[in-house]
C-alpha cells in the first residue's frame, strides 16, 4: 500500500522494533501534547484552550510532568484560572452540604460501599479523574488504533511487520484485542487474533529468558559472562507488563 501521511507514524513505529509499537506512538503523542500545552506555541494563552484546561484540569501524573517540563509562568497562568474554576465549584458543592453518614470513609477503604456516597467526596473523585492531557491523548490515540487496523486490512507488508514485531505491552495488547472485533471480521479477525496471540506469547517468553539471565548475572559465578541481550531487560520487562518507558529521562521544554 502506498504510504500516506497518516500511515507514516504507524510504519515508523513498527520499523523501530520496539517492545511495543503503540508505546512508541504514545510517547511521541505525549511529548507533542506537552509541547502543545506548555511549549513555544503558547496555546495556554488561547481562550478556547484555556476554557478546556480550566474545565478538565490535570491528573496527578500529568501535573507532575507539567512541572518537570518547565515553563513556570505558563504553568502558573494555566493553574491561575483553573484554580478559580475549582474554587467556584467547591463553593457550590459546600452550599447546603450535609455529610453522607457514618462510616463512609471506612467502608470505602475496606471495599464495602457506603449506601450514600458523600457529595463532596464524589466531586473530588470526579475532579481527580479529569485531565485535559489524558482526554486529548485518548482521542488522538484512538485514531492511531483505527489506522493500525486500516493498515492491517489493506497492507500485506504491514501485516508482515505485525507478525515479526516484538509484540506489545499488556495494556496496549488489551486495547487491540478489545477493538479487534469492531475493526475486523471473519477469517481476517481469526487470523489477527491467532497472529497477535502467538507474537505475544513468544515475546513474553523472550523477555522472561532475558530477565532470568539478568538476575543470574548477579551471581558471582557469572560475573565475567556475556550480558547477551539482558543488560536492559529490567526496564523492557517493566514496559512489557505496564507500558511506557521507565528508563526515559524527564521530558523538558527545549
Amino acid at each position: 500500500m502506498k504510504e500516506k501521511l497518516y500511515t507514516i507514524p504507524l510504519n515508523d513505529a513498527m520499523n523501530e522494533q520496539d517492545e511495543c509499537p503503540l508505546c512508541f506512538l504514545e510517547r511521541a503523542l505525549l511529548q507533542k501534547t506537552m509541547d502543545f500545552v506548555l511549549g513555544s506555541s503558547s496555546s495556554y494563552m488561547e481562550s478556547d484552550v484555556r476554557e478546556k484546561t480550566d474545565e478538565a484540569g490535570f491528573c496527578r501524573l500529568h501535573t507532575k510532568m507539567m512541572f518537570d517540563y518547565g515553563n513556570a509562568l505558563g504553568n502558573a497562568l494555566i493553574l491561575q484560572t483553573h484554580m478559580k474554576k475549582v474554587r467556584e465549584e467547591l463553593h457550590s458543592q459546600l452550599a447546603g452540604y450535609t455529610p453522607a453518614g457514618k462510616g463512609g470513609l471506612f467502608k470505602r477503604i475496606t471495599g464495602k460501599k457506603s449506601v450514600e456516597k458523600d457529595a463532596v467526596a464524589a466531586w473530588t473523585e470526579k475532579r481527580e479523574g479529569s485531565c485535559y492531557i489524558c482526554e486529548r491523548m485518548k482521542e488522538e490515540f484512538a485514531c492511531y488504533v483505527s489506522t493500525f487496523y486500516f493498515m492491517y486490512k489493506k497492507d500485506e507488508a504491514f501485516r508482515e511487520k505485525v507478525r515479526n514485531c516484538k509484540g506489545f505491552c499488556l495494556p496496549h495488547f488489551g486495547d487491540l484485542m478489545e477493538s479487534a472485533s469492531d475493526e475486523l471480521s471473519g477469517e481476517q479477525l481469526q487470523e489477527f487474533v491467532s497472529t497477535i496471540s502467538s507474537v505475544m506469547e513468544n515475546n513474553l517468553q523472550r523477555i522472561q529468558e532475558e530477565l532470568d539471565w539478568f538476575v543470574d548475572k548477579f551471581d558471582y559465578r557469572n560475573k565475567d559472562a556475556d550480558w547477551k541481550n539482558s543488560r536492559d531487560a529490567l526496564q523492557r520487562a517493566m514496559q512489557k507488563l505496564h507500558g511506557g518507558y521507565p528508563a526515559d529521562p524527564v521530558y523538558r521544554n527545549q
